[in-house]
């Protein structure tokens, strides 16, 4: 049956609660994985979801921080977490339909300011998160599996607005790309945004701090839909919902979207 996913870093899940529905009511994604829930579990304003047909969620989440959930009109059961260089923070989840199929959610640590792990501790907190990741699908090769997410990394020199300018720039540096590239390849997953999308600039991230965000689009691709091999070839359709970014007191990300025939 085809189902379509999108993933969204919302930042703050109760704060745009009403964005959420509007996008569920506009897009209606079978499926939305989100980042930055900033809410305990059961502080998630899930009638509002249930109401509009989402009827499962599977969510970890904290006061204030992190967080992430899969909303579904599908049937979901809960495949666990992993809490990767054991920060305590609520940044993965996984979840699997009936027909088998597993649904990893990733908020991968943004890194702070400084691209030095010497001078800043969150910097090498998401080098070694990520270097976690490889191992993991390194010794458990995934299958049959859809990874998505805020993955707070821009790969490409076209998944930047510039790509000179931001190679010392947290997100883009050489370090990072490169321990994102080994994290990809270890579990043989599919950018299935580049995969439908292949060729131009494509950004799903705009600065709060930018005065007029649409017209300077200096943007970055930082989310992420992925897929094992094995069913990459069924994905199609992947888009960014650029407008999204432009709603009344928005995220700084807009949702990506793909359709699986599967």
């Amino acid at each position: 049956m085809p189902f379509t996913l999108a993933t969204w870093n919302i930042n703050s899940v109760r704060l745009r609660e009403g964005l959420v529905a509007q996008l569920l009511r506009d897009e209606a994604p079978d499926i939305l994985c989100l980042q930055e829930c900033k809410s305990p579990v059961d502080k998630i304003p899930t009638e509002t979801f249930r109401d509009l047909g989402y009827t499962h969620m599977i969510a970890r989440g904290q006061k204030g921080y992190n967080g992430v959930a899969i909303l579904s009109r599908l049937p979901l059961t809960d495949a666990g977490d992993r809490d990767f260089a054991a920060l305590g923070h609520a940044r993965h989840v996984a979840a699997r339909l009936e027909d088998g199929t597993t649904i990893h959610n990733f908020y991968v640590p943004a890194g702070g300011d400084k691209p030095d792990r010497e001078v800043n501790e969150k910097f090498g907190q998401k080098l070694d998160y990520l270097t976690e990741m490889r191992d993991w699908f390194h010794a458990e090769r995934p299958e049959r599996a859809i990874l998505v997410g805020d993955l707070n990394i821009a790969p490409r020199e076209d998944d930047v607005w510039n790509h000179k300018q931001l190679l010392k720039v947290v997100s883009h540096t050489p370090v990072e790309v490169e321990h994102l590239a080994q994290t990809q390849d270890a579990g043989g997953w599919v950018d299935v945004t580049r995969q439908d999308i292949p060729q131009g600039n494509l950004y799903s991230w705009w600065s709060y701090r930018s005065p007029d965000w649409d017209a300077a689009d200096k943007g970055r691709r930082l989310d992420h839909v992925w897929a094992t091999p094995d069913i990459s070839g069924a994905a199609h359709g992947s888009r960014v919902l650029r407008d999204v970014r432009g709603w009344e007191k928005p995220s700084d990300h807009a949702p990506v979207l793909a359709t699986f025939d599967l």
